[in-house]
């Protein structure tokens, strides 16, 4: 319940600037842009994306920080953007890792850059939607929640 309403508000929030919602062009550019996240999990005739997906659901299974960390962040319970991205690219270099081993071959190592690459696709658009300072450097945003505006 706390991921749709929050959903919501993000979704509202990003629909704001839009004049027309029966342009149907314009609402799709800004839908894609809320479900950019989501691509992981899709179904995709692309090796490396299916590559993420499987080392997605094997770094969940490792248990641990590996997927309380992830969990919490899906569930609304972790809202630290910084957070999301090590997890992202933790499950980015395990997908590598999983796929050098047992036998290194140029083949592996080829799907091992175009996991990165579509790992890259994914996250920075998530980066510049966020802010790079907001995500990086939060503690020098001026956030509601640390203080009360001064009136």
């Amino acid at each position: 319940m706390t991921v749709a309403l929050s959903d919501i508000v993000l979704l509202c929030n990003l629909l704001r600037p839009l004049r027309d919602l029966n342009d149907a062009l314009a609402l799709f550019n800004y839908l894609e842009s809320f479900y950019t996240l989501h691509k992981v999990f899709c179904a995709s005739p692309d090796r490396a994306r299916q590559e993420i997906r499987e080392a997605c659901f094997g770094y969940l299974s490792l248990g641990g920080i590996c997927s309380y960390g992830p969990v919490s962040l899906l569930s609304g319970l972790n809202p630290r953007p910084l957070h999301l991205f090590l997890h992202f690219f933790a499950v980015a270099i395990y997908g590598v890792g999983r796929l050098m081993l047992p036998f290194l071959s140029p083949k592996r190592m080829w799907l091992g850059a175009r996991l990165i690459s579509s790992a890259s696709d994914i996250i920075f658009p998530i980066i510049k939607g966020e802010g790079v300072r907001q995500m990086f450097f939060p503690a020098t945003v001026l956030a509601y929640y640390r203080s009360p505006p001064i009136h």
